[in-house]
């Protein structure tokens, strides 16, 4: 809660939940340079209230270093689109767990559907 009102006004923000996500690291630095994408080349780790960033394969010289976000939280009306065209692009950069959370909120918020009245 004190991240999100901290950082309330701020357009890009580099934030990383430890744990539970009771703490959070800003990763403005090393972070900025790093992309989303639902095919990702390197993956982050949490050791130590830290995180790290490691490859998961070898990575060419020049190819471009990203990371799934897998975001979690934000605002519902945000879709956070993805563009990264990754043979497994979610279309978002929210997390598969986050997307299906969102989707059971929308369905609890959605009107009843009305029934059509037999025309006379």
């Amino acid at each position: 809660d004190e991240a999100d009102v901290l950082y309330e006004d701020r357009d890009i923000t580099y934030l990383f939940g430890i744990g539970n996500g009771d703490t959070v690291v800003d990763g403005y630095g090393m972070a900025a340079f790093l992309n989303h994408s639902c095919d990702p080349n390197c993956e982050t780790d949490e050791r130590d209230d830290r995180i790290f960033i490691f490859a998961l394969r070898d990575i060419a010289a020049g190819e471009e270093l990203v990371y799934d976000y897998n975001l979690y939280d934000g605002d519902l009306a945000d879709p956070s689109r993805c563009y990264c065209g990754g043979a497994n692009c979610r279309g978002t950069m929210y997390s598969p767990a986050e997307i299906k959370r969102r989707a059971r909120l929308q369905m609890k918020t959605a009107p009843e559907p009305q029934m059509p009245f037999p025309e006379d």
